[in-house]
């Protein structure tokens, strides 16, 4: 069975990923759940580093929200953070990741077995390279819609 891959609709373009349901299975559900429940429908890329980052996932827009689902336990693997990857935001808990979530504009090696990896960006790249940039930005870029494509293809 192929990973699921999701579908993150902005006005840079979309941006497609693939998620690694088999290396990170809680991980991967619990996006998937807030993916189909509209939690990351207007959410904003809040914190976007360059050569570093962007970050979304809380929908208070500031970095401090999550969901009043359960924290997760982390689910290090040895996958490396590369350009495109996909993990979990967290406090300095390694086990505190909720909503947020992170795409890596370039090699992350120091992010290795402190952060869950959970997907790889498959299409769309340039337009996580366009996001508006800060801590937050300015104008920070929003998410208008995701969309699983299992669910869209059914």
């Amino acid at each position: 069975m192929a990973n699921p891959t999701v579908t993150l609709n902005t006005s840079k373009g979309a941006i497609a990923v693939e998620l690694f349901a088999d290396r990170a299975p809680k991980s991967v559900d619990n996006f998937l759940q807030y993916a189909r429940d509209g939690h990351y429908a207007g959410t904003v890329f809040h914190r976007v580093i360059p050569g570093f980052m962007a970050q979304s996932g809380d929908p208070t827009g500031t970095g401090r929200g999550g969901s009043e689902k359960p924290n997760l336990k982390a689910e290090f693997s040895k996958l490396p953070f590369e350009r495109g990857t996909c993990g979990a935001a967290r406090t300095a808990d390694p086990n505190s990741a909720n909503s947020q979530w992170f795409i890596c504009f370039q090699s992350a090696p120091h992010l290795k077995g402190q952060y869950t990896v959970w997907g790889q960006v498959a299409s769309g790249m340039e337009h996580v390279d366009a996001l508006p940039t800060g801590e937050p930005p300015a104008k920070p870029e929003k998410i208008q819609a995701m969309r699983v494509a299992a669910d869209v293809e059914g």
